[in-house]
């Protein structure tokens, strides 16, 4: 597993307290959600954005 710099983590984190539920395990869906509530233009930042918040939702699912 690759590591993530840290504003992917500052900013993934921010959106899931501010906005819990418009993320999922869905990568897909949660790159959707990234481009709506962030400014973020770079494809690339947005997919590991997106990556890494598909991967905490993912954690906090096993542990439930």
């Amino acid at each position: 597993m690759a590591i993530k710099p840290k504003y992917i983590k500052q900013l993934g984190n921010v959106l899931l307290e501010r906005y819990p539920d418009s993320f999922n395990t869905d990568f897909e869906t949660n790159k959707d959600s990234v481009t709506t509530l962030t400014t973020v233009e770079s494809k690339g930042v947005r997919n590991r954005i997106a990556g890494y918040v598909t991967q905490k939702k993912a954690q906090a699912a096993q542990k439930a």
